[in-house]
């Protein structure tokens, strides 16, 4: 079975590394190869809309080089850079880890906060909820201060997480969290059990939708060959 690829479209390979990680429950039997890759043309992190849009490019090419062996593409960057670009460029589904965490966080309650690296994250992520039209389920999205590169201090990062998790549990009426950035990954676990509501790790949100999707158009094709 093709796999579904999971780009990490800065060129900081511990990222990937995280990424893959997190993604590590999803490989199971019978399911296709999760293989996560790094965009090596990329910056090494995503934290402006003009490295966001730097990357629309490269990762459109690194797509279509893929097309004929992978089975779904996720993008795995909360600005979701080069999304619409990219379904042009490929027949397989393309999946942003923003839209499918946001989408999964619906599920999990009334109204969503998101952690941010960066500030000027913060305005990127709000014209996306306003464009997904749920901007009556958002309770804020606050910003770590932190970029990218920071994300490895592990004590510094995990207590700005829990304090802004807090703030937007308590004081913006948030019930499910979202981490804002896929360098996240490595603290949902210990995010959630110290903010006591539920935290969406976007990529493993956006792999467990491309999985659905891999798998229903199998068992689609299989049931439509036995007719």
């Amino acid at each position: 079975m093709k796999p579904i690829v999971v780009i990490n479209p800065n060129s900081t390979e511990a990222v990937t590394a995280g990424i893959d990680r997190s993604v590590e429950p999803l490989r199971v039997a019978g399911g296709p190869p999760i293989e996560c890759v790094t965009l090596k043309e990329g910056p090494p992190g995503i934290e402006s809309q003009q490295t966001a849009d730097a990357v629309v490019l490269p990762l459109c090419r690194m797509i279509r080089t893929r097309d004929e062996t992978a089975s779904a593409f996720v993008i795995a960057c909360f600005s979701d850079p080069g999304l619409h670009s990219a379904r042009e460029v490929t027949r397989r589904p393309v999946f942003g880890i923003a839209e499918c965490s946001m989408a999964a966080a619906l599920t999990r309650g009334e109204r969503f906060g998101i952690i941010s690296i960066l500030d000027n994250s913060v305005v990127r992520h709000r014209r996306l909820v306003r464009s997904m039209g749920l901007s009556q389920r958002f309770a804020g999205d606050i910003a770590l201060g932190i970029g990218i590169q920071g994300l490895a201090d592990e004590d510094r990062v995990l207590d700005r997480m829990i304090s802004i998790g807090k703030r937007l549990k308590d004081d913006c009426g948030a019930d499910v969290l979202i981490m804002g950035c896929a360098g996240m990954a490595r603290y949902g676990n210990r995010l959630q059990s110290a903010a006591g509501i539920p935290v969406i790790e976007p990529t493993r949100s956006a792999v467990t939708m491309a999985l659905g999707e891999v798998l229903g158009n199998r068992q689609a094709l299989e049931e439509k060959n036995l007719q």
